[in-house]
């Protein structure tokens, strides 16, 4: 038996599967790993949020580097690993994705918005942090373009910001406990494309395992909690989980 067909199995087996997703999920679509040496904090320098806060000049320097850089993320399309999963989640194989990801594409690629849980935010858009208006990113990139600066809500007066999760801002409290109720109600755990070094999401593989659930995960990189699951794969996502879910949907 493959890896494919080893996937597809315990698949097929499971009763309540999550899929949790990390940067490589997304390498294949042409997002490079933010972290790796052609990835986007090279270019663009991450922002503490604190300091977004309260620096007027802070955030008019981080939207002007926002938009000089994070074009490639926002033209990315989903890959095959991307629609593969789309298609466990409507076929009822896959009850949710949690994702680390902030591109957007697992909505893109057709997965209900509801079944998605973002962990750390999706840069497809802004909001307000104060009282959670929405912006769209091209109607901010105009006005910055004009006047040099994103101007407060026009609903409340609050800061604007990408609806991403900066470095010391609290975690979303929503997904993170919709995140823990999937991961307990979880009989089989998919982890893709992620190292599972950032915390606190990649304590949630690690929930999964303690609590009885199958653990498979698919990096090309190892884990730290590879010696706990009860399947790896260093192989292309997409090429795996396309041949599993094209056995699983047979």
């Amino acid at each position: 038996m493959n890896f494919a067909e080893s996937l597809a199995s315990l698949i097929c087996d499971s009763e309540h599967c999550v899929v949790f997703t990390g940067a490589g999920m997304s390498t294949e679509s042409g997002i490079p790993d933010f972290r790796g040496p052609q990835g986007l904090w090279k270019k663009m320098k991450p922002v503490d949020f604190n300091d977004f806060v309260s620096s007027e000049t802070v955030r008019q320097n981080t939207w002007q580097s926002w938009f000089e850089h994070s074009s490639g993320l926002l033209r990315a399309e989903p890959n095959a690993g991307h629609r593969a999963i789309a298609n466990l989640v409507l076929s009822g194989h896959v009850s949710a994705v949690i994702t680390q990801n902030v591109d957007n594409l697992h909505q893109q690629s057709g997965v209900p918005a509801e079944r998605v849980i973002e962990l750390h935010g999706n840069a497809s858009y802004a909001k307000c942090l104060s009282c959670g208006r929405r912006s769209e990113l091209a109607d901010i990139e105009r006005e910055f373009a004009a006047t040099r600066a994103v101007a407060p809500c026009s609903d409340c007066g609050g800061i604007i910001k990408t609806a991403t999760i900066s470095f010391g801002q609290m975690m979303p409290e929503e997904p993170m406990r919709r995140c823990e109720q999937e991961t307990l109600e979880s009989d089989l755990f998919i982890v893709l494309g992620s190292s599972l070094t950032v915390y606190p999401a990649a304590g949630f593989p690690q929930l999964a395992a303690n609590n009885g659930a199958k653990l498979v995960i698919i990096n090309q990189e190892p884990t730290a909690l590879d010696s706990v699951a009860d399947l790896t794969i260093s192989d292309s996502i997409g090429k795996v989980v396309t041949a599993a879910a094209e056995i699983v949907l047979r």
